[in-house]
């Protein structure tokens, strides 16, 4: 395997740990500090996400193609040129963004704010805003140096040390959570309040992890400094400008759904009282919709794109050599293996969503209905990933900004106007809506680009439905009689339902598709191999 594969792999690893991390910690979570106080932290999450998103996808890759840049034309100087006058940029920056944050938090909160009677305060919402705003004097300074070592082909710090502070985030917010409200009896909104600065607390275990390895890669770098040729004195304003070049278009995809979410933190609890919602339901509403439910509607989408993203460099390499045939075929494929994994889960989830929510929070007939309807979606942002990757892969990268500012002025537009109409599945369908735009443009785009024609991947896909409709009837008769014999009143019960029933969809599924050959068609070697031990040559 070489240096770039591994390195690849390294990051990749690396962060599905983290991001995994970061979706499973909100269970023991709501378990704490119950579902009427969820919404409170879900007000300073999308915030955080936002600027969690920029932080960890945009920067560092700019600053390693940079680095990594002038470093193979021998010009080791002008990289540490940018990582000195970084640091300094980066501590303002973040310093200012802080103090932005923590200025407007007041102002946000006014926003999110429709209705005195609503559970919580313009000043508890403030509150937590300027609790999460701590991490931004960190997180710049960590995405600048974790570039820096990507430059120079080094992997492993920028993968352990963003598992390293998902690590040290969750154990503090959980720690602080559970001796706040279990062992002091002390208030949720305490609790909440230590859970956001949480991140700050994560953010110093990640920058100490880069500090270890800093010291350790310090002579290597020292090292190939010295033998460096004359800087090409190129100027700061240069510098920056290439840097923000590369990093834009990936912060656009990192922020994309965060920026969906915004929308809904803004307009949510208005256009609920508008509508005529009791006002002490309106953020119960808003939690299901943006913090609970989206935890467990985004598992398939990571699950799917991390199998299709595995042939990104490939399209990169195929567009870059001009073998566009080729590019054509490992589209196709990457469209199919995408469906091929979310289509069913989504379709499970929607299924199972009673137990499901039961399983992980509580036994609720609204949140339930939430999922059921919000699960779709994950369709819409599995295919924006993969697109959003296929445009950067064939240098089209200005087409993302648009394509996602297009969907986001959508969900703008239609969101009160659903709200007012549908309530929370109003805020669902514009959300879909948008989306819906964003991937049509992507789509559009690609396969002008390249003539592509779908005509294969539309009867992969077609066949994809069939198998999950049978697979459908077969979960749902399995869920019935589960339900008939005795109904699901306990979490453990619910468990059970959900692995018997989640079992029988993938076994019934897992068979027909390699039956049909279609599994090893999509997921190759590994495929071939249970094929044939299960004698389906």
């Amino acid at each position: 395997m070489s240096s770039l594969m591994k390195g690849t792999a390294i990051l990749t690893i690396g962060l599905f740990l983290s991001k995994f991390l970061g979706l499973v910690y909100l269970f023991p979570f709501y378990a704490i500090v119950g579902e009427e106080n969820i919404a409170l932290y879900g007000y300073a999450y999308v915030p955080y996400t936002i600027m969690l998103s920029i932080a960890i996808s945009g920067l560092p890759l700019g600053v390693s193609k940079f680095v990594a840049k002038y470093n193979a034309l021998g010009d080791y100087q002008t990289g540490v040129r940018l990582m000195k006058s970084g640091v300094v940029i980066m501590l303002f920056t973040g310093f200012a963004a802080f103090i932005l944050l923590n200025s407007l938090a007041t102002p946000i909160a006014n926003m999110i704010i429709a209705d005195d009677e609503q559970l919580y305060s313009v000043e508890q919402i403030a509150s937590v805003i300027r609790w999460v705003s701590y991490a931004l004097l960190v997180v710049p300074l960590m995405s600048l140096i974790r570039g820096y070592f990507q430059g120079y082909g080094h992997y492993m710090p920028t993968s352990v040390s963003q598992l390293i502070e998902q690590i040290v985030r969750i154990t503090a917010l959980l720690g602080g959570s559970f001796l706040v409200v279990v062992l002091l009896n002390g208030l949720p909104a305490t609790a909440i309040n230590f859970a956001v600065f949480a991140a700050f607390i994560g953010s110093l275990g990640g920058l100490f992890v880069l500090y270890h390895y800093w010291k350790k890669l310090k002579p290597e770098f020292q090292a190939l400094q010295v033998n460096s040729i004359a800087s090409h004195q190129v100027s700061y304003l240069e510098i920056y400008k290439e840097i923000f070049t590369y990093s834009i278009p990936i912060i656009f995809v990192g922020i994309a759904n965060p920026l969906f979410q915004l929308v809904d933190m803004l307009t949510f609890n208005g256009a609920m009282i508008a509508k005529g919602v009791d006002a002490k339901l309106t953020d119960t509403y808003f939690s299901m919709l943006n913090v609970l439910t989206h935890k467990i509607v985004i598992i398939p989408v990571m699950l799917a794109t991390g199998l299709s993203m595995a042939l990104i460099p490939t399209i990169t390499k195929y567009f870059t050599l001009g073998h566009l045939q080729t590019l054509r075929s490992t589209m196709d494929k990457m469209y199919q293996v995408l469906l091929f994994v979310t289509i069913p889960a989504v379709v499970g989830i929607m299924i199972l969503a009673p137990s499901l929510y039961h399983v992980l929070y509580e036994q609720s007939e609204n949140g339930a209905t939430v999922l059921m309807h919000y699960a779709p979606a994950a369709i819409l942002f599995a295919i924006f990933s993969v697109t959003a990757s296929l445009l950067q892969g064939i240098n089209y990268q200005k087409w993302i900004i648009f394509s996602l500012l297009t969907g986001i002025l959508v969900k703008l537009v239609l969101n009160i106007p659903l709200i007012k109409w549908l309530e929370v599945d109003g805020a669902i369908l514009a959300t879909m809506i948008g989306y819906a735009a964003t991937c049509a443009i992507n789509i559009a785009v690609i396969h002008r680009t390249l003539q592509y024609n779908a005509k294969v991947a539309m009867r992969r896909i077609l066949l994809i439905c069939i198998l999950t409709l049978v697979m459908t009837v077969v979960v749902s008769i399995v869920y019935f009689i589960l339900q008939w014999i005795a109904p699901a009143d306990s979490k453990w019960l619910a468990l059970v339902y959900v692995l018997i029933c989640a079992a029988a969809g993938a076994g019934v599924y897992g068979y027909l598709s390699l039956r049909l050959g279609l599994a090893q068609k999509l997921l190759g070697a590994r495929a071939k191999k249970i094929a044939n031990k299960l004698g389906m040559n």
